[in-house]
């Protein structure tokens, strides 16, 4: 199983970037697959998750109504939408997949981090 997250970058404050997490080894669908993001200083915190099954979705507090995740299973990726990004979603983005209903910070399958920027 591997994770490759992708499109991260610098943006200034009100933009939008797409993530990307291309998925191997595993059918998107079977496994919960979330978003997770850590600033500097920071702890690591949940953003977003499409549990097995991809029917729901959920999102943290901080980027309710701006985030939207969703998947591609012609693709085997899942999408992080991130719009009206501020200095608080600077972090590093990683996505992380698991077997079970639902994410969480102990996930099993890690992809490697894509840094996102968000300056004024």
């Amino acid at each position: 199983v591997q994770l490759q997250a992708s499109g991260g970058g610098s943006v200034q404050t009100g933009r939008s970037l797409r993530l990307s997490c291309a998925a191997s080894g595993f059918t998107v669908g079977t496994h919960a697959i979330g978003w997770f993001r850590q600033a500097p200083g920071k702890e690591r915190e949940g953003v977003a998750c499409i549990p097995t099954g991809g029917i729901s979705t959920y999102y943290g507090g901080s980027v309710k109504g701006r985030f939207t995740i969703s998947s591609d299973s012609a693709k085997n990726t899942v999408y992080l939408q991130m719009n009206n990004l501020t200095a608080e979603d600077t972090a590093v983005y990683f996505c992380a997949a698991d077997r079970g209903l639902r994410c969480y910070p102990g996930m099993r399958y890690w992809g490697q981090g894509t840094l996102v920027t968000v300056s004024s």
